[in-house]
């Protein structure tokens, strides 16, 4: 056998989906909301409000219909506190959470920051978001919830 004749043979790849979303009219305006630091939720045919925006109805798949603007603030319904990792954004542990916004019936999970503290963190408590300076409309444009703070 000679030295080319052992060698493999190999080809480039690239493993991709190409195909690409438009996120619609609900899930834009909860976008964009985010890039202007509001929340928004969507009303379901039973009056209930989902924040995070959901197109259908996860209980009967209806389309969902209004937009509703909602006060920044939630409810941690439950928790797991977590060590940073050299990329969180987060520089000391953190918990992610469902945070049950205020006025809605479903919950979203998200990092809640309490100064690296896990006895701070409790079920129960009420968060606000730290919006990031400058938005783009994603998630991400809220770095994370923290306590509320007494006035």
């Amino acid at each position: 056998m000679t030295d080319q004749a052992a060698e493999s043979l190999s080809a480039p790849y690239t493993i991709e989906f190409g195909f690409e979303r438009t996120v619609g009219p609900k899930i834009g305006a909860f976008l964009g909301g985010l890039r202007d630091a509001r929340l928004f939720g969507v009303r379901t045919a039973h009056g209930q409000v989902l924040c995070p925006v959901l197109e259908f109805d996860p209980v009967d798949g209806s389309v969902t219909g209004e937009l509703v603007e909602l006060e920044p603030k939630g409810v941690v319904l439950q928790w797991t506190w977590v060590p940073a990792r050299p990329t969180d954004e987060l520089r000391t542990g953190f918990a992610w959470a469902l945070i049950r916004i205020k006025g809605t019936a479903n919950s979203m999970f998200h990092a809640v920051d309490v100064g690296g503290k896990p006895t701070v963190m409790s079920t129960g408590m009420s968060v606000v978001p730290r919006w990031r300076p400058d938005r783009v409309g994603a998630i991400t444009d809220i770095i994370c919830f923290e306590p509320v703070r007494a006035q």
